[in-house]
């Protein structure tokens, strides 16, 4: 007689589509995006190559075959700001690897590795030359830690358009002068060393708006993005000040106030394209604990939500959810938040989780379509537990430390599968541990 994991493991082949083939094997995918003008890419880790290069490969043919304008990624706004003018032909850096090179704070891996240059070049060529009726596409990221170096950007831009308005920044943003360390500052406020910033923030940032138009019009002689740059650098500064003060009184709501960030900087992006006239159509690159619907997760009984479930609430049907499994192989991962990189073993997955009940499907790569998922859909919506591997990973801790419980038909429109995978090559190996194999994990970090 069958157990219920190996009849659901059945059902799981019948529904699966393999991913056996280089040209054809997101037409399934493509077909489910449809009109959609949010695709949302997850990641069960940030160190797995295979994610890295499956995402590459689907974003180009949204690109290509769909029409998509812009490439949203889990990266602070400065620092992808600047590969954004390379891929648009602008700034002065001379080679996808120079583009990257705003990317310092730990983990680098995540953008400054072997598959992200190759799709910045692959963006850039696409950029310089589209066909008929094409339009350039743009790279963004959307997360929040860029305090100070936001701060800079926003005072670099008043200077080039209006100096006597960045020396009221100057002034403004003084208020954040008693630290360079954003963590710092926050405890400071914790404690009531010195008073929060928030009000000359939300000055800076007013200011901005309320001049948009007659700043924007001064900086003729730069890119037409540069003051919706600095607006969101502003309001970056607004909400990444908030952040760390929150981060010292609880982990829901600093993880809350970052989730919404994210997901307001993406209906900014849509807002922007659609006044210049360009279609709104943004990919996403996330980890899955940031865009499967956390009203589905373990995560959303604690009070927590997060883009997905945002960006769901927000545009219903105009939002696809693609999640990514794998069952072992190797990641690139730290010990701890700060630490070298390494090539760590992943263990197979663990008794009662998705990673097993694909893994016992048989089929090394396949999508899954909830749609498409039938008399397994109920099954899919209980709860069961369900990996997630950030920058920080030790096994020995495992279930404590990166498993939850997910009710998939919820969480995603879809997941993708990838039985085994491999450690994602950064481009820095300077100051960075050797690559060992290691037996253990622990707490993730998203």
């Amino acid at each position: 007689m069958s157990t219920p994991d190996h009849a659901a493991a059945e059902l799981v082949r019948a529904a699966a589509v393999p991913l056996d083939g280089p040209q054809g094997s997101w037409d399934g995918l493509l077909e489910l995006v449809g009109d959609a003008g949010f695709v949302l890419l997850g990641e069960a880790t940030h160190g797995t190559q295979e994610f890295y290069r499956a995402r590459a490969e689907i974003t180009k043919r949204l690109i290509r075959e769909k029409g998509f304008t812009a490439v949203a990624v889990e990266a602070d706004w400065p620092d992808a700001y600047r590969v954004n003018r390379y891929v648009r032909g602008e700034g002065s850096d001379r080679s996808a690897d120079e583009a990257l090179g705003s990317f310092e704070r730990f983990p680098t891996w995540m953008w400054r590795n072997t598959e992200i240059v190759r799709l910045i070049d692959w963006l850039r060529a696409y950029n310089a030359s589209p066909a008929e009726g094409e339009h350039a596409v743009g790279f963004y990221g959307v997360d929040l830690y860029s305090l100070y170096a936001s701060i800079e950007a926003v005072v670099g831009y008043l200077e080039t358009v209006d100096p006597q308005a960045a020396a009221r920044a100057r002034q403004r943003y003084a208020c954040f002068e008693h630290t360079d360390e954003p963590q710092v500052y926050g405890h400071m406020v914790d404690l009531g060393i010195t008073q929060s910033c928030q009000d000359e923030a939300v000055r800076q940032l007013t200011e901005l708006r309320n001049r948009a138009a007659e700043l924007a019009a001064r900086d003729g002689a730069l890119p037409e993005d540069e003051h919706f740059y600095a607006e969101q650098n502003a309001r970056l500064v607004l909400n990444a000040e908030e952040y760390y003060r929150e981060m010292f009184r609880g982990s829901v709501s600093s993880w809350n106030l970052r989730d919404c960030h994210m997901a307001d900087t993406l209906d900014a992006l849509a807002r922007h394209f659609d006044a210049r006239g360009t279609p709104a159509k943004i990919v996403v690159w996330e980890h899955n604990s940031h865009l499967g619907d956390a009203s589905a997760t373990e995560m959303g009984s604690q009070g927590e939500w997060n883009v997905g479930q945002l960006v769901r609430e927000r545009h219903g049907g105009a939002a696809r959810l693609i999640g990514f499994s794998t069952y072992t192989g190797t990641v690139t991962a730290a010990d701890n938040w700060d630490e070298p990189a390494e090539t760590k073993r992943v263990n197979p997955g663990m008794t009662g989780s998705y990673e097993v009940l694909f893994h016992d499907v048989g089929v090394p790569n396949f999508l899954l379509r909830m749609r498409d998922a039938g008399d397994l859909r109920p099954q899919l919506r209980d709860p069961r537990l369900q990996r997630a591997i950030g920058v920080i990973y030790r096994p020995r801790t495992e279930r404590l430390s990166h498993y939850f419980h997910a009710c998939l038909a919820q969480q995603f429109d879809a997941i993708i599968h990838l039985d085994e995978t491999s450690a994602l090559a950064p481009l820095d190996r300077q100051g960075e541990a050797a690559p060992r194999i290691e037996e253990e994990t622990y707490p993730f970090g998203v």
